[in-house]
């Protein structure tokens, strides 16, 4: 199945889009988008800040609920960007504010960031958070079996190697679907690749997570990893998104469907690059707020049929 989504962003925001192409900045994007979400309707809806994961500073999460009482609510776990050294929960308030208003329990969570830990770490902290999570699904009325996990850049690779990978799962490991966008799943082709994909050297995002001597570059690419039973899952990337993140979202969807018997859906977001889709969730563009709302009903209702 293929998402391409039929509705886009407002005259002036793709205008803005097609200035930028693919030189956006985040701070740039940040700025442009900070208007629009600030026009967010948050009433109605609860923010539990700084819950704890584990013991480490870095790991809390924010869970944002509907204050209405409900009950077997879908949960979607959220995990920013950042290039594995950088990235706040707080930079995607607006994921939350929009996932609580479809009725999601939408929780967004920090994680440690390299040099202070390098691979695996990333996978580990989205295990230990989505154990906690599932624990507390009781007290905000949702459903523990329906829980979808999500990503952008870093935090795409992260819970790609957390889903797809068993070794990091533990025995209770049970998730609804993943939603993956314009990560980096493939560390041995972004080493050997640098020049051809435009990736500096030294590389202040890989290096420091995944270090700059390894014996086995493979044994830390998810792409040749992936072990996992088939799910559901999205892998997608944006129409003018970094070239890594495109050839690797390509090459992680033909691993998935020709090595290992998924059938993910493929989504292209139009004109949006590698920081904007995230920043729209919460505003008039409908770009990744639809397939990524469908998606989680989707999982929801298959985990509620398989009851």
């Amino acid at each position: 199945m293929s998402h391409q989504p039929a509705e886009g962003p407002a005259p002036e925001v793709l205008a803005q889009l097609r200035s930028w192409g693919t030189h956006a900045s985040m701070p740039e994007v940040k700025a442009f988008y900070s208007q629009r979400v600030a026009q967010q309707d948050r009433s109605g809806l609860e923010l539990l800040a700084d819950q704890p994961y584990g013991t480490h500073p870095r790991q809390r999460m924010d869970v944002y609920v509907p204050q209405a009482p409900g009950h077997n609510r879908p949960v979607l776990l959220f995990l920013h960007g950042g290039g594995f050294i950088r990235g706040d929960k707080a930079d995607r308030a607006n994921v939350g504010w929009w996932g609580a208003r479809q009725g999601f329990v939408t929780v967004l969570a920090n994680y440690r960031l390299a040099p202070e830990v390098q691979w695996p770490s990333g996978a580990e902290d989205v295990v230990a958070a989505c154990q906690r999570v599932q624990a507390l699904c009781s007290s905000f009325g949702a459903d523990p079996r329906a829980l979808v996990l999500a990503g952008e850049s870093a935090g795409a690779a992260h819970v790609a190697a957390a889903s797809l990978i068993r070794s990091f799962q533990p025995q209770s490991w049970n998730i609804a679907g993943a939603f993956l966008l314009s990560g980096p799943y493939d560390a041995q082709l972004e080493r050997m690749a640098r020049g051809t994909l435009g990736i500096p050297t030294p590389d202040p995002r890989n290096d420091a997570y995944f270090g700059t001597e390894r014996p086995d570059w493979a044994a830390a690419s998810i792409v040749e990893c992936v072990d996992a039973a088939p799910f559901p899952i999205v892998v997608g990337t944006a129409e003018r998104d970094l070239p890594q993140m495109q050839v690797q979202a390509g090459a992680l969807f033909s691993r998935l469907v020709t090595r290992h018997g998924f059938q993910p859906d493929w989504l292209v977001l139009p004109e949006h690059n590698h920081f904007s889709a995230a920043a729209a969730l919460g505003t008039e563009d409908p770009s990744l707020a639809k397939p990524l709302a469908e998606f989680v009903r989707s999982c929801a209702a298959r985990s509620a049929a398989q009851a």
